[in-house]
């Protein structure tokens, strides 16, 4: 616990540091977000915001699973190859947006990218982890492709949380804690989470409202990535619904809300999907939305830790 403690605070005083000359160099190179139509007044306010700021703590979780790595510690790579093929999809959907001032990648391609990286991150977490996965078989051939489809939906299920300043950052920081509390853990997938908690906590400091930089698709896909690969290399891929509840809960919410707008004829059941977009045009305020959010999340991140306890 006091390695856990002190990896964590080095790398949030590192990332604190660093964050201001970061968010100086996206603004040079003029990487500010595109805002949707679609979003509120004031929503619309935010264009410009320096975006991928989510690099950052990306790397900075990724230096010290390699260093862990080269230490010894067993169980940095699915974390370290997490974030390294999230926060490339990521980048490459930021940059694309940036250039050409559209909404990305389009998602018929994205998709099948997703894939394509997620099953190496898969691949290794099962080689690497558990030799079991709680109430599920254990035979490779039966976890790996529902393991390739967590990763994915993670990653996109925090892409679509990320819409508020501090939301999906401060959910991530809960989710990832906690995931590197659960018994099962690693000590190298320790370092990566601890490290990564603390680049988050910085990030917050910059990303609370009014956002001086927002996480970007390098940040969100990165951080599906790693919480998937995670709790795959422990065992715990069924409890990922649960540890990310929000996240869960927000793409539900858009599901729903498109289901719901196709069958009926352009009906709609929230005024506005993800479901955090309702709140805000109910008059929550966005850091109200964030901290009852951010409740949320651990309430059902403490409940994945309850199970996980009582099952190990």
């Amino acid at each position: 616990m006091i390695s856990a403690v002190f990896t964590l605070a080095v790398s949030f005083v590192v990332a604190l540091v660093l964050y201001p000359p970061f968010i100086g160099a996206l603004r040079r190179l003029k990487a500010g977000q595109v805002i949707q139509e679609e979003l509120p007044d004031t929503h619309q306010k935010k264009a410009g915001t320096p975006t991928a700021g989510g690099a950052l703590f990306a790397v900075i979780g990724i230096a010290a699973g390699i260093l862990a790595a080269i230490a010894g510690h067993a169980g940095a790579w699915p974390a370290v190859v997490g974030l390294i093929a999230g926060g490339l999809i990521g980048f490459a959907d930021d940059r694309a947006k940036l250039r050409l001032g559209t909404r990305g990648i389009p998602a018929r391609l994205k998709l099948p990218i997703q894939v394509l990286l997620a099953a190496p991150v898969a691949a290794i977490a099962i080689v690497e982890g558990s030799n079991h996965q709680l109430w599920l078989p254990t035979t490779p051939w039966f976890v790996f492709p529902f393991a390739v489809m967590a990763i994915v939906a993670t990653a996109n299920a925090v892409n679509i949380t990320d819409g508020m300043d501090g939301l999906a950052g401060g959910l991530s920081f809960i989710a990832i804690g906690v995931i590197a509390l659960l018994p099962a853990a690693f000590p190298g997938e320790q370092a990566v989470a601890f490290a990564l908690c603390g680049g988050l906590a910085a990030f917050l400091v910059y990303n609370r409202h009014p956002a001086r930089v927002f996480m970007g698709d390098t940040g969100s896909l990165a951080l599906g990535y790693v919480l998937a690969a995670m709790a795959i290399q422990q065992g715990w891929l069924i409890l990922i619904p649960l540890v990310g509840l929000v996240f869960v809960l927000e793409t539900l919410s858009v599901i729903i809300q498109v289901a719901y707008f196709k069958a009926s004829g352009g009906r709609r059941v929230f005024k506005m999907t993800p479901i955090h977009y309702t709140f805000h045009h109910e008059g929550w305020s966005e850091n109200r939305i964030a901290l009852s959010f951010w409740g949320a999340g651990l309430v059902g991140a403490l409940a994945a830790f309850g199970v996980a306890r009582l099952s190990s």
